[in-house]
């Protein structure tokens, strides 16, 4: 890892806020020259620290109302590879994240649909009938407020 100063955490997050920035405008905003803020953005991304810029869609705007998460337990352990599984679930659309994790599920999937409606026929005719399937718990998300990280 390479030691960050103040100016790298700026600069990290300006462009958290906002990923379009150029290096020109972000640097002017920072005030330091087009150049020099060109160099500190490629060696945040040559060190890794920086890993590419995301589009964030309105989901809402979309028509996606409705976000679960479900907490999912394989059946049969050994009886399906976890490759698999993570091959079958990531192939639906609407699952927006796969989680593998440690706890009370094996999978924690977060799942967008238009309505709840629209939750239940993705549940049952996508998410229910993946191989390995076992128990499945849901958590309708209610409201979201989005943090920024320790920078």
């Amino acid at each position: 890892m390479i030691p960050l100063d103040d100016t790298d955490r700026a600069i990290l997050r300006a462009l958290a806020a906002d990923a379009t920035l150029g290096a020109g405008a972000l640097g002017r905003h920072l005030g330091l020259s087009q150049p020099a803020t060109w160099r500190r953005i490629r060696r945040l991304t040559e060190a890794g620290i920086l890993a590419g810029r995301r589009l964030v869609l309105d989901q809402a705007a979309l028509g996606f109302g409705v976000t679960v998460f479900l907490g999912v337990t394989l059946a049969a352990k050994g009886r399906v590879s976890l490759a698999d599984f993570e091959r079958a679930v990531s192939a639906i659309p609407e699952v927006q994240t796969v989680q593998h994790v440690l706890g009370l599920y094996e999978y924690r999937l977060r799942v967008v649909a238009r309505d709840l409606a629209d939750f239940e026929r993705v549940l049952r005719r996508r998410i229910l009938t993946l191989p390995g399937i076992g128990a499945v718990d849901a958590n309708v998300l209610l409201s979201e407020e989005r943090r920024p990280g320790p920078l």
